[in-house]
């Protein structure tokens, strides 16, 4: 590329919701870079408001419908805590059941659909289908089982209509869950078969420090439960994560953004999840990776791909593990006392930390609601990785200058539709 050029990409490829990028390159270095985002604000936080609290769940819901139980389970959690439920342990269980079954339908769809076309060359999966349709057939059934979770426990694969503050709105039944098992190891290997397969992907050399936070709670592998830690040593509880961070609009974006409060930028999702809790991935996970020379921790944004692929397979085996032990429990739901209130609470979507916070008032109607999804906390992160390949960017031709950026992008798998906000705007007198 010459010295002075521009990289301008009007609609992002392979990822959800629509989005475009802008890289300024000055005297053979980038000097600015724009990763924009241009859907219409959705104003769920805004329509939430006067809505009852057992409403909000189903609502948010329908704010993706690729992670759905990520938004019920997070306005979930942080209502309870309004509401002072305990939620007994068999429900937890189930909660778990169908989050783990999402984590596999998410995460295929972005490695085979989206993400691994970029290492090979080609410009959809279409061309992945000619040259490896193997691989794209064990895939799609392995997602296919991940929605047959989500749609035992939750009624439906999109917007699964069981989940409730409190629980779920029926028992599930044990031999419900068994029907899952059948031609189990069939499963189990396709999710060992894709691992190694992306194992084996040739992923771009790039490297720079990044702040990782995700949550961690030294039992399991965190998806529902955790302090927000970071590789870089913050610690804290889930009530406090908005004491540490701060929020920017960019006039280019319909996407809030975020960054510690030290001006650092930071990175969730399941690259950080795997750096910070790679002890608590299953052994079986850390044995195959680890023969393949991958480890913790993954410092180059590109390897987001094995960290979502070794989630996917850590996801099948427990899944077994959990299904096989599930005791049914004595209700679908607990019941709280309606009180004025304010509640907060981080759950891991597949994409990354997803941050709930709720005021209610007496009457249990909701004044107030703020929604951090994990998209708009990484946006920061990936202007800031586009910087950082400035002088391989300033090096490539203009189409593989905005092929490498593309899929740099991608890395982090975007949920454009998630991330949008109302613009927050200041009137000067």
């Amino acid at each position: 590329m010459g010295m002075d050029s521009v990289i301008r990409v009007d609609y992002l490829a392979r990822v959800e919701g629509e989005g475009n990028l802008f890289v300024e390159i000055r005297e053979g270095k980038v000097s600015r870079v724009e990763v924009g985002i241009f859907e219409p604000p959705r104003f769920f936080e805004a329509f939430l408001r006067g809505r009852k609290y057992y409403e909000v769940p189903d609502i948010n819901a329908r704010i993706c419908g690729i992670c759905p139980i990520a938004y019920i389970m997070s306005s979930s959690r942080a209502l309870e805590k309004i509401l002072q439920v305990k939620v007994a342990d068999e429900l937890e269980v189930l909660r778990r059941i169908i989050y783990l079954g999402e984590w596999v339908e998410s995460h295929v769809l972005h490695i085979l659909m989206l993400h691994a076309p970029d290492f090979l060359g080609h410009e959809s999966v279409l061309g992945l289908v000619k040259d490896d349709p193997e691989i794209v057939k064990k895939g799609l059934k392995l997602k296919s089982w991940g929605n047959r979770v989500m749609s035992v426990v939750g009624g439906r694969s999109v917007h699964p209509v069981s989940c409730r503050v409190g629980g779920f709105h029926r028992i599930v039944r044990k031999e419900e869950l068994n029907t899952l098992l059948k031609d189990f190891q069939t499963v189990k290997g396709h999710a060992r078969e894709l691992l190694e397969w992306v194992l084996n992907l040739p992923i771009p050399s790039f490297r720079r420090d990044m702040v990782f936070l995700s949550l961690r709670n030294d039992v399991e592998y965190p998806i529902l439960h955790g302090r927000v830690v970071s590789n870089k040593g913050l610690n804290v509880t889930e009530n406090e994560f908005e004491n540490h961070i701060t929020v920017e609009q960019a006039k280019y974006s319909t996407a809030l953004r975020y960054k510690i409060k030290d001006g650092s930028t930071y990175v969730v999702g399941p690259i950080a999840r795997y750096n910070n809790n790679y002890d608590l991935l299953r052994p079986e996970v850390r044995d195959v990776v680890e023969s393949h020379g991958y480890g913790a921790p993954l410092v180059n944004s590109f390897q987001s791909i094995v960290a979502r692929a070794s989630e996917t397979y850590h996801a099948v085996l427990e899944l077994e593990e959990l299904i096989r032990d599930y005791r049914e429990p004595k209700q679908p739901y607990v019941d709280g006392t309606v009180r004025e209130g304010s509640g907060a609470a981080i759950t891991e979507a597949p994409r990354g930390m997803l941050y709930h916070r709720y005021e209610l008032n007496e009457e249990g109607y909701v004044v107030n609601a703020n929604i951090v999804p994990p998209t708009s906390q990484n946006l920061a992160a990936m202007e800031q990785d586009l910087i950082m390949l400035g002088d391989e960017l300033t090096s490539l031709d203009p189409v593989k200058a905005q092929w490498l950026a593309e899929h740099l992008i991608r890395n982090y798998d975007p949920c454009i539709s998630c991330a949008t906000h109302f613009l927050r705007i200041k009137y000067v007198k």
